[in-house]
């Protein structure tokens, strides 16, 4: 490294940094606006302003374009919670088909997919479901234990998921809604009963 370098607070060299968010940025920019095929070096490094070279330096595949778009994603949005399972589901469920839409992530998926190998995407895939069910879990947790639990994550993260990478579209709020409504229908039936058992 040159001597002078400014470097970032944890000891990167910030000019990396920022070549880095810059890639990222336009990277990602050009997925979301002009498709997985115009995910090129040549592209990005002309409308990022860097050198092919440079690109092909850090990013050698087209993959490596696509990972680090992914990376200027950054982190889902999540619901703040407030202790009121059935809110707080519909709005992280909410939360998520805004951040499908809203950061394309049907697309940079898609785009994944066909670049990536099998061991990769499942890497990328199981990290991305633990971050997106991290909220979820801890909601569902306080209502369910073992398989119903698990149950209950994948059919509602998939209410999000399913549509928007199968069908190229989202739930509206009544199919959110009504899909929280059916996974929690088990507890209030269940809650029913225990409390009708005479003692």
């Amino acid at each position: 490294m040159a001597a002078g370098a400014r470097r970032t607070p944890d000891g990167e060299d910030a000019r990396v940094v920022r070549t880095r968010a810059d890639v990222g940025r336009t990277a990602l920019d050009v997925l979301v606006n002009e498709g997985s095929d115009a995910l090129t070096h040549a592209r990005v490094a002309e409308l990022a302003g860097y050198s092919k070279t440079t690109l092909y330096t850090h990013w050698p595949s087209r993959f490596d374009l696509l990972t680090i778009a992914l990376d200027a994603i950054g982190e889902l949005p999540h619901q703040e919670p407030s202790g009121d399972v059935r809110a707080d589901l519909i709005g992280e469920l909410t939360s998520f088909r805004r951040a499908v839409v809203d950061l394309h992530m049907d697309r940079v998926l898609s785009a994944m997919a066909q670049w990536a190998t099998v061991e990769t995407m499942a890497e990328i895939r199981d990290a991305l479901n633990t971050e997106a069910q991290r909220p979820i879990r801890a909601m569902l947790e306080t209502v369910f234990e073992g398989a119903r639990l698990e149950a209950a994550i994948s059919m509602l993260a998939g209410v999000v998921a399913c549509p928007s990478l199968m069908f190229g579209r989202v739930p509206d709020d009544e199919v959110i809604e009504a899909a929280v409504d059916l996974a929690l229908e088990g507890v209030e039936s269940k809650r029913a009963r225990r409390d009708s058992k005479p003692f």
